[in-house]
C-alpha cells in the first residue's frame, strides 16, 4: 500500500502463499485418507481373528488351512460354513420325545431321574425345564426339555440317556407307596385290582390299593410288600394257592 514493492512482486508472493495453503489442505486430506485406509486395514486384520458367540469348549475343527469360509453355503467343494463346533458345557440339557398319551402327566418343574447309558448305576437328579408347545405328527410325540440339577464333568454332549418322570412328593402325613410293581402284574377281578404273589412255591392272591403310575410301573399303597415276587405273565385264570415253579430265564 505504501509502494515499497511493485504489484508484480506482491502477486508473485500471494500466489506462493495460496499455493502453500492449497498444498497444506491437500496434505491434510491425504492424512485423513491415510488414516481411513489404516482403519480399514485394522478392521481387515481384526476380521482374521475368529471369535465365538459364547464361551465354551471346541469339540471339533471343521475347516482346514486353505479352505474358504463363508456364513452361507456357496456350493463349492472348498467352501465351509463353519470353522469349529463350540459347546457351552454349562448349558447342557436333555431333549426327549414323550408319547402324546403321557404328555398330560408331564409338568414344568417336575422331578426327573436321568440315567446315562455310559453310567447305568448313576441316577442324576433333574427336572422338567419346559414342554415344547408342538407335536411331531409322524411320531405322535411331544418334545420335552430337561435340565440337570447339578452338572458333572462326566456328562458329555450327544450322550445316550434314559429318563424317568417322577411324581410330586406326597403331602406330609399322607399315605406313601409300599412298593412299585409292573402294570402287567395288576389284574382285574370284579372291578378290583389284584395281583398274585409267589410265596413258598404257591400263588397268593392279594387285593391291591394302587397309587399313581410311573411309566410302565404303578405304585402299590397296600397289598404287596417290597421284595415280594409278583406274576407279570401267564394264564389269565390263576387261582389262589396254585402251585408254581420259578425258572431262570
Amino acid at each position: 500500500e505504501k509502494g515499497f514493492v511493485d504489484q508484480q512482486t506482491l502477486d508473485t508472493v500471494q500466489a506462493a502463499v495460496d499455493g502453500t495453503r492449497a498444498r497444506l489442505a491437500l496434505a491434510r486430506d491425504q492424512v485423513k485418507a491415510t488414516r481411513a485406509r489404516m482403519d480399514m486395514a485394522a478392521r481387515e486384520i481384526d476380521n482374521c481373528t475368529v471369535r465365538a458367540p459364547f464361551s465354551g469348549i471346541a469339540v471339533s475343527k471343521d475347516a482346514q488351512p486353505g479352505e474358504i469360509v463363508s456364513p452361507v453355503s456357496a456350493g463349492g467343494g472348498f467352501t465351509r460354513t463353519g470353522i469349529s463346533t463350540i459347546v457351552d458345557m454349562t448349558s447342557l440339557e436333555i431333549e426327549v420325545d414323550v408319547n402324546e398319551a403321557y404328555i398330560a402327566k408331564v409338568k414344568p418343574g417336575q422331578p426327573v431321574e436321568a440315567t446315562l447309558d455310559a453310567y447305568p448305576d448313576w441316577q442324576i437328579p433333574s427336572k422338567v425345564r419346559t414342554v415344547i408347545p408342538t407335536a411331531d405328527r409322524q411320531k405322535a410325540t411331544v418334545k420335552v426339555r430337561i435340565s440337570f440339577d447339578n452338572l458333572d464333568p462326566r456328562i458329555l454332549p450327544d450322550m445316550g440317556v434314559k429318563v424317568a418322570f417322577l411324581s410330586a412328593e406326597p403331602p406330609a402325613g399322607g399315605p406313601k407307596a409300599k412298593a412299585v410293581i409292573p402294570e402287567q402284574a395288576v389284574r382285574q377281578e370284579n372291578g378290583s385290582p389284584v395281583a398274585f404273589v409267589v410265596k413258598d412255591g404257591h400263588l397268593e392272591r392279594r387285593q391291591l390299593t394302587l397309587g399313581e403310575s410311573r411309566g410302565a410301573d404303578v405304585e402299590v399303597m397296600a397289598g404287596v410288600l417290597p421284595g415280594e415276587s409278583v406274576v407279570t405273565a401267564g394264564p389269565k385264570h390263576l387261582k389262589d394257592g396254585q402251585k408254581v415253579a420259578l425258572k431262570k430265564m
